[in-house]
């Protein structure tokens, strides 16, 4: 074989190390990718928890609101009413504390409805988190760095053995 020969398979055999060394650290790279990914995933879950507990905590507290603003209403019709000397459990008296009551409870259940809503949207994202980041855990324990590079080497040495067959053969020839 001529000095071209022995220098063009040199070079092929050092492109073979390269590619090997370069496939490993591909692999490596893109198996930290991805377990960084699941762990901003695990953390958005978290704060998707916080989300939830927040809007149940608000929807608790708009209500404990309302039921108080309620309360002092119904104290001030009863108030206005005895004043004026009106039978607080008779007639329109009764009628107008019972529509009273009947409004409180619909806006309270209004509040709670929308805080279990806005709450739930919090606890499906969290788990949408949850579940992406098991994904992306999984992705990363199936990449071997190694068997990249492994892959990566055997595959030019066989073109690598082609080449010099190829020219031994060649050289025959000549």
């Amino acid at each position: 074989m001529s000095m071209y020969a022995n220098l063009s398979l040199g070079l092929q055999a050092a492109g073979a190390v390269s590619g090997a060394i370069g496939g490993f650290y591909s692999a490596k790279m893109t198996k930290n990718q991805l377990a960084f990914e699941a762990s901003m995933s695990r953390i958005n879950a978290r704060i998707a928890e916080l989300g939830y507990r927040g809007a149940m905590e608000r929807g608790q507290k708009e209500v404990a609101s309302l039921t108080m603003q309620a309360g002092q209403l119904k104290a001030r019709q009863r108030a206005s009413m005895a004043a004026n000397g009106i039978d607080l459990g008779e007639g329109n008296a009764a009628e107008l504390q019972a529509s009273t009551e009947i409004l409180k409870e619909t806006d309270r259940m209004t509040l709670e409805s929308n805080a279990v809503r806005s709450a739930w949207g919090y606890r499906t994202q969290g788990a949408n988190y949850q579940s992406e980041a098991l994904m992306k855990y999984g992705s990363a324990a199936g990449i071997s760095p190694f068997a990249s590079g492994a892959s990566s080497l055997l595959t030019s040495a066989g073109q690598v053995a082609s080449s010099w067959y190829q020219m031994n053969e060649a050289s025959k020839k000549s």
